[in-house]
């Protein structure tokens, strides 16, 4: 079979060739393999130098300073520590919580935890069909008890752009913690975490072409404040995290980091060529809905909606071809309709015809073409439609 077209970047990306040679460098005896927190000989401490490198690579893209990094084994740890080790440390402050409907499941799910807990959790609706959540949602649902703030910068589903600027500004003006998943912006939105008003923030590796399995969470240490360990045994990561620093690992989100702060802006640009190419093509080829705002947005994802009865066809057309999602990878089991896109109004079949296009470094504008060329095609031998 013909490998397919990867346009499926929002749930994974392939590691680059140069991040996996030094990734290897760190494993054998020949290499960096020693346990970075051995500080009594020269293995130990040549892979410490590398983790410390790595983690001023991670800070630099975010706008952060290196000792404000806390190694996670992922964006999802990175939440769950987050969440979990305010609400507990703070509990004194207030039992409230504002979140989203639109949220990472990881965030979601962490929410539930806490409300079972005794914490009550407001989730904002988001703007219909655009997905947005407004700063005026967040100030209105403020409360006395809020404690934490937690929204996601950009969507995962629909690639949307949270103003997390003027969020940051009404937290800071209350002194409430600010909580970001930024898991999905890095590498594709600016990011100054001081600038932002943002007290902790998540990462993860394997959406910036770096390793699955590493990431990290940002802690302001311009405020003064503690988060809760979720994971005990040695103090590692100053308290926060314990457990045997991985340095291949962590080394390749490093790397990955570094490149993506070279490669921003002009990635950004290359990529929306070929979001609008697609989209376009697919306004033109059949009746569509854009799942997002139009501009508000990040221009590594396109998640639209068929809405003709062959929809199917077009879609089963699609996904012959290309390697696409119908909503998040962490939902994949789940069966029912995207929550974010039935958080944004549309009905359960609109929701079930989505497909999100997600695009990154090795999608090509022959990539794009093809894709269009073989939906023609298809269309073309149902008759259900006649080009001009």
């Amino acid at each position: 079979m013909k490998q397919q077209i990867y346009l499926d970047y929002a749930a994974t990306t392939p590691v680059y060739p140069e991040i996996i040679k030094k990734m290897a460098d760190c494993l054998s005896f020949d290499g960096l393999f020693g346990n970075p927190a051995s500080n009594g000989h020269c293995f130990g401490t040549d892979a410490r130098g590398q983790i410390e490198e790595a983690r001023q690579y991670v800070a630099d893209l975010i706008g952060a300073k290196a000792d404000e990094i806390i190694w996670t084994s992922g964006a999802t740890e990175s939440n769950n520590l987050a969440l979990k080790g305010i609400a507990e440390r703070y509990a004194h402050r207030g039992k409230h919580i504002i979140t989203s409907q639109i949220e990472h499941k990881a965030i979601l799910d962490s929410c539930i935890k806490l409300e079972s807990l005794g914490f009550e959790v407001t989730y904002l609706q988001p703007e219909k069909e655009t997905g947005l959540i407004s700063p005026h949602s967040v100030q209105e649902a403020l409360r006395p008890d809020t404690v934490l703030v937690s929204l996601m910068m950009v969507n995962n589903e629909i690639g949307t752009i949270t103003d997390i600027a003027e969020i940051g500004k009404i937290t800071k003006a209350k002194d409430i913690f600010f909580h970001v998943d930024a898991a999905q912006a890095a590498g594709k939105l600016p990011i100054n975490v001081h600038e932002l008003g943002i007290d902790l923030l998540s990462l993860s590796a394997h959406k910036v072409y770096g390793p699955k399995g590493i990431g990290a969470l940002y802690v302001n240490h311009e405020n003064s404040f503690e988060i809760e360990p979720q994971i005990h045994g040695g103090g590692h990561e100053q308290g926060c995290r314990s457990g045997t620093l991985a340095t291949h690992q962590i080394v390749g989100m490093g790397e990955a980091f570094r490149l993506a702060k070279e490669n921003l802006v002009t990635e950004q640009a290359r990529l929306k060529v070929l979001q609008e190419k697609l989209f376009n093509a697919l306004n033109d080829l059949t009746d569509i809905v854009l799942n997002g705002d139009k501009t508000q947005r990040v221009a590594n994802y396109l998640n639209v909606s068929f809405l003709n009865d062959d929809a199917f066809i077009i879609i089963n057309a699609i996904k012959t071809l290309a390697a696409v999602s119908s909503g998040s990878a962490c939902n994949s089991g789940h069966g029912g309709p995207s929550h974010v896109l039935v958080a944004l109004g549309r009905d359960e079949q609109t929701a079930r015809n989505a497909v999100r296009f997600s695009f990154g470094k090795y999608t090509t504008e022959k990539d794009i073409e093809t894709l269009i060329h073989h939906l023609k095609q298809e269309y073309q031998s149902t008759n259900f439609v006649s080009f001009a």
